[in-house]
C-alpha cells in the first residue's frame, strides 16, 4: 500500500519532534548530573580544607517574616567564631534582591552602633550574635529600625576564605589603595590586583586607617559587588552548584538548596544593579564613649526612616 505524501511529511514530524524532545530530555539529564557532581565536589573540597577542630553547625530557631516571591531578605553575618555561638559578628549586612526588577540592595549595620537590644541593656550591635545567635541579631534590627528578613546566613572567616579560593581559584581583583597590615596576619600593597581567599579576607577586615570601620564596610560593599559581578559572568553560571556544596561546612543557613538554586538561577541571568547603604548614614550619629566603649550613638528616627525608605 503505497503511503501518501501528507502521511510521509506527518511521520518526519512526528520524529523531529522526537528528536527534539529526546535532546531536551538529555540536556535536562546532563545538566542536572553535572550540577549534582559539582555539588558534591563543592561539599567534598570544602571538607578537605575544613579544619577537624571545626563543629559541625546546627539548626537554630529563626523567626523570619513570610516567604515574599517579590524580594528575598537575607540577614548576613560575618563571624570570626570557629563555629562558636558565643562570637560577636564582625559583619552585619541585609541583602535583598527584587527577581522582578534584577535589583540588589545591600545595608551594612556599623558594628558598633549602639542599640537596644532586647532582654539586654543598650550595647554595640555587634554584641547581639554573642547573646542570642542569628535570631536576637534579627529581633534587635526589627526592634530598632522596624525591618524584618526572610533568612539568614552566617558564615565563618575561615569559611570565606575557601569559598572564595575553591570558586573563583584566579582569585577577585580589587583595587588596595593603601598598604594594609596591622592584625590581619599579611601585608597588602597597593595596586589593582586579584587577592586570594586569605588576602582577600585581610582587605576587608583592615580598619586601622583613619577611615576605621567606615573604610572596611566600603571594602566589604565593594567586595560584595565584585563577587556579584563575576558570579553573574557567563562562567559565573556553571560555578552555583559548586559554590553550595562549597560554603556548607562553613555556614549555618535557613535557605534551603532549592530556594538558593531557584533565586541563584534568576540573579545570574539577570543584568544586576546593586544599590548599597550604611547604617547610620552620614549625618545621623555622635561617635561618643559609654561603658561599652566606643560607639556610634544613632537617630534612630532618622536611620530607621532611611533604612526603610532605601528597601521598600
Amino acid at each position: 500500500m503505497e503511503i501518501s505524501r501528507s502521511d510521509r511529511k506527518k511521520g518526519k514530524i512526528k520524529k523531529v519532534i522526537f528528536l527534539t524532545l529526546t535532546i531536551m530530555l538529555s540536556l535536562v539529564f546532563v545538566t542536572s548530573v553535572y550540577a549534582y557532581f559539582e555539588y558534591k565536589e563543592g561539599i567534598k573540597e570544602a571538607t578537605e580544607l575544613t579544619d577537624k577542630s571545626h563543629p559541625p553547625y546546627e539548626d537554630v530557631v529563626f523567626n523570619g517574616v513570610e516567604e515574599n516571591i517579590e524580594k528575598v531578605s537575607i540577614l548576613l553575618l560575618g563571624i570570626d567564631a570557629r563555629g562558636s555561638e558565643s562570637s560577636r559578628s564582625d559583619t552585619i549586612m541585609i541583602v535583598q534582591y527584587e527577581p522582578e526588577t534584577g535589583t540588589s540592595k545591600i545595608v551594612s549595620i556599623m558594628r558598633d552602633t549602639y542599640v537596644e537590644i532586647p532582654g539586654y541593656k543598650k550595647q554595640k550591635i555587634n554584641a547581639a550574635h554573642a547573646l542570642g545567635g542569628a535570631e536576637l541579631v534579627r529581633k534587635t534590627i526589627k526592634a530598632n529600625f522596624d525591618i524584618d528578613v526572610q533568612y539568614y546566613a552566617t558564615i565563618t572567616f575561615n569559611g570565606f576564605s575557601h569559598l572564595i579560593d575553591t570558586t573563583f581559584p584566579d582569585g577577585i581583583q580589587v583595587e588596595v589603595e593603601k598598604e594594609m597590615s596591622k592584625n590581619i596576619g599579611l601585608t597588602l600593597y597597593p595596586g589593582s590586583q586579584k587577592l586570594n581567599g586569605e588576602e582577600l579576607l585581610g582587605y576587608v577586615r583592615f580598619r586601622h586607617d583613619s577611615q576605621s570601620d567606615f573604610g572596611r564596610v566600603e571594602r566589604q560593599q565593594e567586595v560584595l559587588s565584585q563577587i556579584a559581578d563575576d558570579v553573574t559572568s557567563i562562567k559565573g553560571i556553571t560555578k552555583i552548584p559548586k559554590m553550595i556544596g562549597t560554603i556548607q561546612p562553613f555556614i549555618k543557613t535557613n535557605i534551603d538548596n532549592q530556594t538558593i538554586l531557584s533565586v541563584g538561577k534568576q540573579f545570574v541571568s539577570d543584568e544586576t544593579n546593586i544599590e548599597n547603604l550604611r547604617i547610620p548614614i552620614d549625618g545621623s550619629f555622635t561617635s561618643t564613649t559609654y561603658d561599652v566603649g566606643a560607639v556610634l550613638d544613632p537617630d534612630l528616627k532618622e536611620n530607621r526612616q532611611a533604612l526603610q525608605d532605601f528597601l521598600n
